[in-house]
């Protein structure tokens, strides 16, 4: 969990109720590391693979609206620097 709360920047017990409530909606499960009771494995279940072609849809969506009138390089510098500031935050 604890891993996962930092890569979408939420505290560890924001990160805990949101994926219970995902395993409760039947979209993930929950296992603890048989090695490492302290790891806990997050893994989709069908159903939660089954949006995959929705969030695919959106993410193309999202991405002609904010590249509709960047050229090439202008996309490319924009990703590059998305990339520095995203890593310069953790």
């Amino acid at each position: 969990m604890k891993d996962l709360a930092e890569k979408i920047h939420r505290t560890k017990p924001t990160v805990t109720v949101l994926v219970n409530k995902l395993v409760e909606l039947g979209y993930v499960t929950k296992d603890k590391s048989y090695e490492d009771s302290r790891v806990t494995f997050i893994t989709l279940t069908e159903k939660g693979l089954a949006l995959e072609p929705m969030f695919t849809a959106i993410s193309n969506k999202l991405n002609a609206v904010v590249y509709k009138d960047l050229s090439d390089s202008e996309s490319a510098y924009l990703e590059k620097a998305l990339e520095k500031i995203n890593c310069s935050l953790n």
